[in-house]
């Protein structure tokens, strides 16, 4: 007779959502106790990136990743949330971690941990610890969660290096309703003596995590100050402590991916990678779905109009709105379309913030609600948050609806559309999933 099946990694992930009441509960206790069970394999880890910040952190990884690649190295990562399947959160040496391995890895942590108390990020987190532990690797690069000083990842004491992507308001009712606040929490990934690379911040939050860095001797390695990029005619340049790179133009589009991309170099030099070859590779290989992403194929593509540019954002706070904001004014400029968005979003976040930006971009916005996401905000919430930022908005049903009311409007143009899908990551997720 054959051995009974393992359950597979859905239905242990489904277990473990019960074995905590909240979702996100700030404490490290939790962590430190089942990972002392299971032997501390934080402390057997090859040598660990940990990236912390409002926005950017993914991107940033992802430019890191593919230079290292790009230097011949093998990488661990580990990411959140993931988009269509859990699985994306954890790569063992650049590859997704395989099913078999992630549910054995599932039941072992869900069997040391015996039933007590830990949220869903905080045992999921100590699992991909457990496999980057197991398995040989040059580096890990460490994506935070939420925050950083309490965060379930923070708890490597002797990083390689540390990096703090731009600071804005987010979260604020985990993290602080102040710049302050908030990077207090994310500079709590500084540690002694472990150089630290930051991006553009605001002279508040740069003040305290420099604080922060003088109090743990950490070197601080600031945009602006120690390193900066310019656009060129051809691309864009990185100038830092040891010279300049003249690069072409990272192939995840924005304005603000020059200065992910300038962080990740700067990273790379001070873990030893210097050189043209190593940084065209961050730039030019990296991948990082949802972040402006260009749908090409798939069903919802098939129902647009002929032509349309379809694509798909997961930003959700005013600084990622900005960001995709100023990226459509430049599409608008060197190629005019009519422009629509359909957007979702939690309740969670600030929709006024997210939105304002589009203010004269924008024809229309479709709200949607976010199937399956009990903090979605209403539809037609957000619809009223639109037009009381005096922008042309109505609800419907879902995305595939959006697209069709879109066609119908177009059909007289001369310019098929460009439509834009945001304001959520997990409407990101499930758009992924439902275009195949």
């Amino acid at each position: 007779m054959s051995a009974p099946a393992s359950p597979g990694s859905d239905a242990i992930l489904d277990r473990l959502l019960d074995l905590h009441p909240k979702i996100i509960d700030l404490s490290l206790d939790r962590m430190i106790r089942l990972l002392d069970r299971l032997g501390n394999p934080q402390r057997s880890l090859p040598p660990v990136i940990h990236i912390a910040g409002t926005n950017g952190k993914g991107s940033t990884g992802a430019f890191l990743r593919a230079g290292l690649e790009a230097a011949g190295k093998s990488v661990h990562a580990y990411t959140s949330p993931h988009l269509a399947r859990f699985h994306e959160r954890i790569r063992l040496n650049g590859a997704l971690i395989e099913e078999s391995a992630l549910a054995e890895l599932l039941a072992e942590c869900e069997a040391a941990n015996d039933g007590a108390a830990i949220t869903f990020f905080e045992i999921t987190t100590v699992a991909a610890l457990l496999a980057f532990s197991r398995i040989p690797a040059d580096y890990c690069i460490l994506e935070v969660g939420l925050g950083g000083r309490l965060d379930a990842t923070n708890v490597i004491d002797d990083p390689a290096l540390t990096i703090i992507t731009p600071v804005s308001l987010d979260h604020q009712s985990y993290l602080g309703d102040t710049l302050e606040k908030i990077a207090a929490e994310k500079a709590g990934i500084i540690k002694k003596g472990v150089p630290v690379v930051v991006g553009r911040q605001g002279e508040d939050a740069l003040k305290v995590i420099a604080e922060r860095a003088a109090q743990q001797r950490a070197m601080v390695h600031a945009f602006g100050a120690d390193w900066s990029v310019r656009r060129e005619a051809n691309g864009f340049s990185v100038h830092y402590p040891d010279g300049l790179l003249d690069l072409p133009r990272p192939i995840l589009p924005g304005e603000h991916q020059l200065e992910n991309a300038g962080a990740a170099i700067m990273a790379l030099a001070l873990l030893g990678f210097d050189g043209e070859k190593m940084a065209t590779g961050a730039v030019t290989r990296a991948e990082w779905p949802a972040r402006m992403q260009r749908l090409r194929e798939g069903p919802l593509v098939e129902i647009a109009p002929a032509g349309t540019e379809l694509w798909l954002d997961g930003g959700h706070n005013p600084a990622a709105g900005e960001a995709v904001a100023s990226l459509v004014a430049d599409m608008e400029e060197q190629a005019p379309k009519p422009f629509y968005m359909i957007c979702g979003m939690l309740n969670t976040k600030d929709p006024t913030g997210y939105l304002e930006p589009f203010y004269g971009l924008v024809r229309r916005v479709y709200c949607v609600d976010i199937p399956g996401e009990n903090a979605t905000l209403d539809a037609e919430d957000l619809m009223d948050v639109a037009l009381d930022a005096d922008l042309d908005a109505i609800a419907v049903e879902d995305v595939a609806t959006a697209i069709r009311l879109i066609s119908g409007e177009e059909s007289s143009d001369l310019e098929p559309p460009r439509i834009l899908i945001c304001g959520s990551l997990y409407l990101a997720g499930r758009v992924l999933r439902e275009n195949g």
